[in-house]
């Protein structure tokens, strides 16, 4: 099947016959680390930054390009859980469908929650063992480990819509979507090494998920299997991992294309109210960019935003301390002038 899937599938992409490899031992062992390590996200100037800079002089290629070994992997693992998804109506229950949705709004949830707003930028603090509960949960929204999610959001924001703008809406929606994942040296040219995470590196357990990713995706797919049979895998890891993949990838490329903005980020960013349930109060971006640390990014009461419900619950059972929210001096300054 590999053999095949080589043949038929990457060398036409790719065009170039001895750019495509057999995968020797070394490199599997490359691919293995790095499969799924997705990085969905959009603070940045936590704590340094790669000092490279950029080498594009031109737009980049989307398809007739240089694949690498990683590139192919990241393409097929989002390409399978979509064919999940498609497959789903044809082995529906009842049952499978409401654990595909709890699984879908526990997974998303953890991502918003931990990965976003707790990991990157700080908004609040969690005891240890509540932090690293969430953020093991996020594994298996299927976006990657922490540590590459949390560097790229942190470049987005420091570099947003200029050249070295991990998902940059300038190089067109679909590309801010979801193909800028599936272009490694494209991330690599841009921000350089992940050296903006080192608060998370210095823990053990944001190294043990990086190393250990892979393994614990295959055995939370393999339970539900034999819980559930494809039923639950379909509508458990394929339509919870289409709609969590595209609540997250949404952001990125509707909430820097449409609706409106509220403050003065002298940016792209956008408020998206259609989208507010989705992403579980993530695409009031323009409100987010305004003001990075805040842990509420839905500003005002009718700005839906699940995941400062679930914040502000934690704060009342004290487990949440130290939560940020902007301030009327902060609001003040990235007000439009009237």
């Amino acid at each position: 099947m590999t053999n095949i899937f080589l043949a038929y599938i990457i060398k036409p992409l790719v065009n170039h016959k001895s750019q495509l490899k057999s995968f020797s031992t070394v490199h599997t062992s490359k691919i293995i680390n790095s499969f799924l390590e997705f990085p969905m996200g959009d603070a940045a100037k936590y704590d340094g930054s790669s000092q490279s800079k950029p080498q594009r002089k031109q737009k980049r290629a989307y398809i007739l390009r240089k694949w690498t070994q990683i590139d192919v992997v990241r393409a097929s693992a989002v390409g399978a859980v979509h064919l999940l998804c498609l497959v789903a109506p044809f082995n529906f229950k009842w049952e499978a469908f409401w654990f595909g949705a709890v699984l879908n709004l526990v997974t998303n949830l953890s991502i918003t929650l931990s990965y976003h707003r707790n990991l990157t930028h700080r908004s609040f603090k969690l005891p240890k063992w509540l932090e690293y509960s969430f953020a093991y949960s996020a594994l298996f929204a299927i976006q990657g480990h922490p540590i590459d999610w949390v560097s790229t959001h942190r470049f987005h924001h420091q570099f947003t819509d200029s050249d070295r703008d991990p998902h940059s809406p300038m190089e067109g929606f679909w590309f801010s979507h979801v193909l800028w994942i599936f272009d490694s040296d494209y991330i690599r040219e841009k921000c350089g090494g992940r050296n903006n995470v080192m608060d998370l590196k210095q823990q053990w357990f944001y190294r043990f998920l990086r190393s250990t990713i892979l393994l614990h995706i295959i055995a939370f797919w393999t339970l539900i299997y034999l819980w559930g049979g494809l039923p639950y895998l379909t509508w458990g890891v394929g339509v919870g991992g289409v709609i969590a993949y595209h609540a997250t990838w949404l952001v990125n490329s509707a909430c820097h294309t449409w609706g409106s903005q509220a403050w003065n980020t002298k940016d792209t960013s956008r408020n998206v109210w259609w989208l507010g349930l989705l992403t579980m109060g993530e695409s009031w971006h323009n409100n987010h960019h305004a003001f990075e640390a805040s842990a509420r990014h839905g500003l005002e009461w009718y700005q839906v935003d699940i995941t400062w419900y679930v914040i502000r619950l934690l704060q009342a059972l004290g487990l949440a301390t130290n939560v940020k929210l902007p301030t009327d001096a902060q609001k003040r300054k990235m007000a439009f002038s009237h």
